[in-house]
């Protein structure tokens, strides 16, 4: 269970087509998931639970930028918010990490995310995998980062299901 600090709170709610609602709803629960529109200070590249939560274990285990990640489990998504206008970033790296990429979508300018409360628990539907900590400045390092390593957990991921394909017998 990741908790949102309150700089991640002010950040998440200046967010907020309508902040005082955001900063309301929160007040009253905060593990009440809201409606944020995308594009304006973040971005989210949105892929399925398997490869995001592979790419997320990558990013950690290599400390590389991976910024707020957030889950929704009923939908088996997983999410990473990137600054925003990161899309030709995003795209370019990651194309040029593998002629076909892997399912994703990415949301910018006209779009809406669901995010996590700031306080979630254990089997809430959405919920904070690495939580918003601080003002989410411009990090030129994310998009970068997680389209390698989204192309870096597919292979991966590919080859181990290859593997499990192939008929293993008992030398002895």
């Amino acid at each position: 269970m990741q908790r949102v600090t309150r700089a991640g709170v002010r950040w998440l709610v200046g967010a907020a087509a309508n902040r005082e609602e955001c900063g309301s709803v929160w007040r009253d629960n905060p593990r009440a998931p809201y409606l944020l529109p995308t594009g304006s200070h973040f971005d989210v590249v949105v892929v399925g639970q398997e490869l995001g939560l592979e790419t997320f274990d990558q990013l950690r285990r290599r400390r590389m930028p991976a910024g707020p990640v957030l889950a929704d489990w009923a939908a088996r998504q997983i999410g990473f918010m990137l600054p925003p206008s990161s899309r030709d970033n995003f795209v370019r790296t990651l194309t040029r990490e593998e002629s076909e990429p892997p399912a994703y979508r990415y949301l910018a300018a006209d779009a809406v995310v669901v995010v996590p409360g700031p306080l979630t628990l254990a089997g809430d539907r959405y919920e904070w995998l690495c939580a918003p900590s601080h003002e989410s400045g411009p990090s030129p390092e994310r998009a970068p980062a997680v389209a390698v390593m989204l192309a870096a957990s597919a292979e991966l991921i590919a080859r181990a299901a290859n593997f499990a394909e192939v008929p293993f017998h008992d030398a002895g």
